[in-house]
């Protein structure tokens, strides 16, 4: 770019760059959910549709984005994860996530018309999304981020079947089945679902109850020790790539499948047999059959 005597602006622009050797979890929200749900009457207290329009969304950003080694998706939020290796974009916050969000809301409103068929989008209620870019020092912290966004699912969806169950079987107000819920524990409510309704939580489908994580599949590990799993990474830099070096992993990294999973994340068995998230190595592919 030729120079100017305006180009001094540039010098009002500050740097973002996050720091070194830490995982970057880009998380994005949907704005103004709750009347766009309302509007397109997604089913209560969960419309498939709507999820799986989510995930749709979310792997098509995994496929276009490598260095992304996870995400972890719920409602009308999703966590993409980068390793603390990546150097995508110099690690910026503002380049990656705009990149996240935009790419994100890009393909969901793409692929609406999929999911929802007979709803065209119509203004105002067009979906648009928000994010922010967190790091972590460790791995440790990275784990417990994401059993924290996968607990709170539990939580949420338990109040959230409880609640619209006692609306719409029970015949109750939103403001009575809202009081009657005030205070109660896991264990009440799932005996409100059951000697009322005959319902037992744990045969909800487990998109609803554990949410879904997306990954690149490779061959399943055996599990090895869970406190190697939790090590800390930050005791010593990582070595810094080569442009090459990336390049080659990103490649490797585009031929495996994105899956979506409903699993648990919490406990080390998942981590453990697939050690490629965490050390970010491509692993074996699959043997097609």
């Amino acid at each position: 770019m030729a120079n100017s005597k305006f180009e001094y602006v540039k010098d009002f622009e500050q740097p973002d760059i996050l720091l070194p050797n830490t995982w970057i979890v880009v998380r994005i929200d949907g704005r103004g959910f709750h009347k766009l749900s309302d509007h397109y009457a997604f089913v209560k207290p969960n419309d498939r549709r709507a999820l799986d329009l989510m995930n749709a969304a979310a792997v098509e950003v995994m496929k276009e984005l490598p260095d992304l080694c996870i995400a972890y998706g719920i409602s009308d939020e999703f966590s993409f994860v980068f390793h603390p290796t990546c150097q995508l974009f110099e690690r910026r916050n503002g380049k990656l996530v705009t990149t996240i969000v935009s790419t994100f809301t890009a393909h969901y409103i793409y692929l609406w018309s999929i999911y929802f068929p007979n709803k065209p989008l119509q203004p105002p209620y067009l979906p648009s999304f928000d994010g922010r870019a967190v790091i972590y020092p460790s791995t440790r912290i990275l784990r417990d981020y994401m059993s924290w966004r996968q607990v709170d699912c539990h939580i949420n969806n338990l109040y959230n079947t409880t609640f619209w169950t006692m609306v719409q079987q029970g015949g109750m107000s939103n403001t009575d089945a809202e009081q009657e819920l005030k205070g109660t524990v896991s264990a009440d409510k799932n005996e409100i679902l059951f000697k009322r309704f005959g319902i037992n939580y744990n045969n909800e489908e487990e998109i609803y109850k554990k949410g879904s994580v997306l990954y690149r599949q490779y061959k399943l590990q055996e599990p090895k020790s869970a406190q190697a799993s939790m090590e800390d990474d930050t005791s010593a830099p990582e070595e810094k790539q080569s442009r090459s070096q990336q390049d080659k992993l990103k490649k490797l990294r585009r031929k495996a499948q994105v899956v979506v999973d409903h699993i648990d994340i919490i406990r080390d068995d998942f981590w453990e047999r697939r050690p490629w998230i965490l050390s970010n190595k491509p692993g074996t592919l699959p043997v097609e059959n």
